[in-house]
């Protein structure tokens, strides 16, 4: 029963919390101190409170201290670790200009104006010292509740994992409602609220964890994404192309080169500007991707060149690249001249490739928009 409902469960609650919040604050630390972001510099922060929060929970549970001050403490450190949670989860998704900042450091300002109430009560209510306590904290307390409204219909619709992040909200929504209940209500006798007391807020930090977790893993990937693949085109880059074919090559695996070559399109863009250029690079490029799906790897060589891996042996070539030639032709203003070869025994990756531009520029300088296979 103390594991679930006594000063031992409220022990392990706190200690979780701080765990989750130690390897938050690890994650976070190190991304402000690589990339120098608002974002990870307000989490990292408000880490830092919502740590102090936790380590002076187990510090009065386990000293025994109950006393005016610690609790306004406790719960002013609270509010001001709510707020700037949100906003880092807020800047992970976003830019922060002025107006967003005076609105996140307003709530906290509001806060403490409320907190006023605490050293008010004491000289306006003649209770009992109990029920003093009680009064002098409750404007904060209800307080949160405004705080967690104004994030859950605020918040969510700029940022992404917005049903995660809402769950989370709900969840300290339901901590602070047990914790009032069972404060105000049942004078901190209700065993159901006790655990729901010492169990949700655990939730709510493993929630945000998740979601801190999952955008670090979005952001690694959107690196890696950027350092493999063309701004422009979103083709897979030369660097990244060529050591998939020399993988390839040293694996002695039967696989095809197709190199293809934009006509004219220079002229396309001394005519008709770079914006136009831009955009056929592009339908182009979706062509070639969409061709190379099943078959292989899809890549842009440079300026108009791009090339496709083809890595199924079942593939028809002839018939394969025509049908590129033909979709270029047909669903752009552009033609191409494309070329291909075959990996024999003995060539490297460098030579597989040059005989595919070889045959691509038989094919550019014997006529433009046709197929040639090097020979």
């Amino acid at each position: 029963m103390e594991l679930l409902f006594g000063e031992l469960a409220s022990f392990l609650s706190h200690a979780m919390i701080v765990v989750m919040v130690a390897l938050m604050f690890v994650i976070s630390l190190r991304l402000f101190l690589d990339r120098r972001k608002k974002a990870y510099m307000s989490m990292t922060i408000s880490l830092i409170f919502v740590g102090i929060h936790g380590l002076l929970s187990i510090y009065f549970l386990l000293s025994g201290i109950h006393t005016s001050l610690a609790d306004y403490s406790q719960i002013m450190l609270k509010i001001i670790s709510f707020v700037l949670i949100n906003m880092g989860i807020y800047q992970l998704y976003n830019r922060t200009n002025r107006k967003q900042y005076i609105f996140f450091y307003g709530l906290i300002i509001m806060g403490f104006v409320v907190s006023t109430l605490h050293y008010i009560v004491p000289n306006i209510y003649s209770g009992t010292a109990h029920q003093v306590r009680l009064l002098q904290d409750i404007g904060l307390e209800l307080y949160v509740f405004v705080l967690i409204f104004l994030c859950f219909y605020m918040i969510p619709p700029y940022i992404g994992q917005q049903m995660k992040y809402q769950l989370a909200l709900t969840v300290y929504f339901l901590f602070q409602t047990s914790h009032l209940l069972n404060t105000y209500v049942y004078d901190n006798a209700q065993p159901v609220l006790i655990l729901a007391v010492n169990l949700l807020p655990v939730i709510y930090y493993f929630l945000l964890f998740m979601i801190l977790f999952e955008r670090v893993v979005e952001l690694m990937q959107a690196i890696y994404n950027s350092s493999i693949t063309d701004g422009l085109t979103r083709l897979y880059n030369r660097k990244f192309f060529y050591n998939r074919v020399t993988q390839h090559v040293q694996r002695h695996l039967p696989v095809y080169i197709l190199f293809s070559d934009i006509d004219n399109f220079k002229k396309l863009n001394d005519t008709q500007g770079h914006q136009m250029g831009d955009n056929v690079l592009k339908q182009v490029a979706q062509i070639m991707k969409d061709e190379a799906e099943e078959c292989g790897i899809a890549g842009r060589y440079g300026g108009e060149e791009m090339v496709i891996l083809v890595s199924d042996p079942h593939v028809k070539m002839d018939a394969f690249a025509e049908r590129i030639r033909s979709r270029i032709e047909n669903e752009t203003i552009v033609t191409a001249s494309i070329g291909y070869s075959k990996y024999k025994n003995g060539l490297s990756a460098e030579e597989l490739i040059k005989q595919a531009d070889e045959a691509m520029y038989r094919a550019k300088t014997t006529g433009k928009n046709k197929v040639v296979k090097f020979a």
